[in-house]
């Protein structure tokens, strides 16, 4: 949870918000300074800073932040980096184009000033602005854009590879100019995807050994700069002074700490003691019962700690026990359903979380997006129409929901039908135990890697233990533990799919085909199905906002169908606590706390 906040704590937008007519097909328009999914970009070309940041915010000082875990790495987007520092993507490493996070999905220039393309988007054109320059002080030109496009077409991470591999054709006709020749993608998040892609300096990018660990210092085009590494244990940045794009309206209010520094703990309590003693300036809480009881501290009675709920306005999106199909018996969705059905929501949340979250179901729950409630429309309908059989006849109606157990702990109903269902699938039970034709025990390996997820797993194994089935929790440390991730090591694990207000090319990665056996992607479940890769090209092919709603709730009943994961919570809040020294702005944006608006009250 920390780790989402921080890395988006330092995304930002620069550039002017430029809307055109739009052009003929196959014909591209006028330059753009901003380019949204659906509809126009909100600012309007003559903005003056984005509308979530105080815009004389104090600059200097330090601001003091901590993980939980370690890293091996400072290069975020090779796919051997098994644990990266945080606090570089967005902050030493910036994109063509940059994300505002106080809409679903608009680009605003970056080291791309404007981009001009079709109504069909199948080319797009970046004109890069000639003031971009590295950290070095040397310049961004189209060489670097191709260059960084090249390599991470081919070295980069799988969705990256996935996504470039649409790519008909890059062409640099100038230093501050790229074209990109999309036709036949069918993809109309493409152009999108290509400008949220970083720009590597190819004067100081090792390319021959791109997918190795590095701790090298890296040279980027970012507000700050790397000033000290201790593998695993501390990350420092310094803010540049040479930033480029430092004096443009756009950058009022943001960067306002001189200094980052970043400590990493491997034990959670620790972490919470560093704070309570005020060596960490901000921390995201996703303790409940700490939520609840752990804050009366002297620093927090005295209002030096300041706690805060901050309501959430995004989809929610699933954290839940994921079950690895590469793997027996869970490639029978009679299987995964029985199993996913024995956590008992309703005791855990009562006794491990005081009643603080409430149930997954879906994939994005709290949202239009979501399919929970709602039965299908003639649009879902007709998407899913060559799929027969692929969604399930009460999740198509929006009739399913979770099971609700009676909270006792040890829920007769649910257990019983979980065992017809695991019977139906060719198990018997047996001296209390479930097994299969030959005898041989259902019974597998939960793999978690901290204290708090290990709770959670032996509650959760515990229930499964009522119907027969043996799961074994093993706890590992977070290296060991994306390690196995990405080779697909494992036969239970818990994941998190983080929500978007515009689910795209993400979802590629997560779900496709594609990626359900390529090393390093996040199909962590093995998800193999044309049903929702045709689900996954529709939503990237929407036009219109109906279109794009329609295949995404049709994606959410194919994956509410497959049983994949064992869903567990969510909060319907984001919980902050932090020094009263520093000072936030009024307003939050869509996507929570930004911390690259934030500034320090006094030294």
């Amino acid at each position: 949870m920390i780790g989402r906040t921080i890395r988006s704590a330092f995304c930002a937008v620069l550039g002017i918000a430029l809307c055109a007519a739009a052009a003929p097909a196959g014909v591209v328009g006028p330059p753009m300074g901003a380019i949204a999914m659906h509809g126009e970009p909100a600012l309007p070309p003559d903005f003056d800073h984005l509308p979530y940041v105080n815009p004389d915010a104090p600059k200097g000082s330090r601001l003091d932040l901590a993980y939980l875990g370690a890293f091996d790495s400072l290069n975020p987007y090779n796919v051997k980096a098994l644990s990266t520092a945080q606090g570089l993507i967005g902050n030493v490493y910036q994109s063509l184009m940059a994300r505002s996070a106080d809409e679903p999905f608009t680009l605003y220039g970056l080291i791309a000033k404007s981009l001009e393309t079709d109504e069909a988007r199948d080319r797009v054109i970046f004109h890069l602005n000639p003031a971009a320059r590295f950290s070095d002080g040397t310049p961004i030109t189209s060489a670097d854009v191709v260059f960084t496009f090249n390599l991470l077409k081919a070295k980069g991470r799988p969705q990256q590879r996935a996504a470039f591999g649409l790519v008909k054709a890059i062409d640099a006709p100038d230093d501050w100019t790229v074209t990109y020749d999309l036709t036949g993608a069918n993809d109309r998040e493409l152009p999108l995807t290509l400008a949220i892609m970083p720009v590597l300096s190819r004067a100081h990018t090792d390319a021959e050994h791109f997918e190795d660990q590095t701790l090298q210092i890296p040279v980027g085009s970012g507000p700050y700069r790397v000033k000290e590494v201790k593998p695993g244990e501390r990350l420092v940045l310094e803010r540049d002074p040479n930033y480029w794009a430092k004096d443009l309206p756009i950058s009022r209010g943001l960067y306002n700490f001189d200094v980052i520094r970043i400590d990493y703990y491997r034990d959670a309590t620790a972490m919470f003691e560093a704070f309570k003693a005020g060596l960490i300036d901000y921390r995201v809480e996703d303790d409940t019962n700490r939520w609840r009881t752990g804050y009366d501290f002297p620093a927090a009675r005295d209002g030096r700690i300041v706690r805060a709920a901050i309501p959430s306005r995004l989809p929610k999106g699933v954290s839940g026990f994921a079950f690895n199909l590469r793997r027996a018996p869970f490639a029978d969705v009679r299987v995964r359903e029985a199993l996913a059905s024995m956590f008992d929501f309703e005791w855990i949340n009562a006794n491990l979380f005081a009643g603080a979250y409430k149930r997954s179901e879906g994939f994005f729950d709290d949202s239009e997006l979501s399919s929970i409630g709602r039965p299908a429309s003639a649009r879902e309908r007709e998407l899913l129409a060559p799929f027969p059989g692929a969604v399930r006849d009460d999740v198509m109606e929006g009739q399913w929901r979770a099971p609700v157990s009676d909270g006792s702990g040890g829920d007769r109903t649910i257990a019983r039908h979980a065992i017809d269902e695991l019977e139906r699938a060719g198990y018997v039970l047996r001296d209390g135990r479930l097994v299969d034709a030959h005898g041989a025990p259902l019974a597998f390996e939960i793999l978690v890697k901290n204290r708090d997820e290990e709770r959670l797993a032996l509650a959760y194994a515990r229930n499964l233990a009522r119907i027969g089935v043996t799961a074994n929790v093993r706890l590992v440390d977070e290296v060991q533990f994306q390690r196995r991730r990405t080779s697909f090591d494992f036969d239970v694990m818990i994941g998190t799919w983080v929500a978007s207000p515009s689910p795209g090319n993400e979802q590629r990665g997560r779900w496709s085909s594609a990626a359900a056996n390529a090393p390093g992607a996040y199909n962590i479940c093995g998800v193999a199905s044309p049903a929702i890769d045709a689900m996954i090209a529709a939503i990237l092919a929407a036009e219109s906002s109906e279109d794009f709603i329609a295949a995404v709730r049709a994606l959410d009943r194919l994956l509410i169908s497959g049983f994949y994961i064992a869903p567990l919570y969510y909060a319907p809040e984001q919980w902050i606590a932090y020094s009263a020294k520093l000072g936030r702005p009024d307003e939050t944006p869509l996507f929570g706390v930004e911390l690259s608006t934030w500034w320090r009250r006094e030294p």
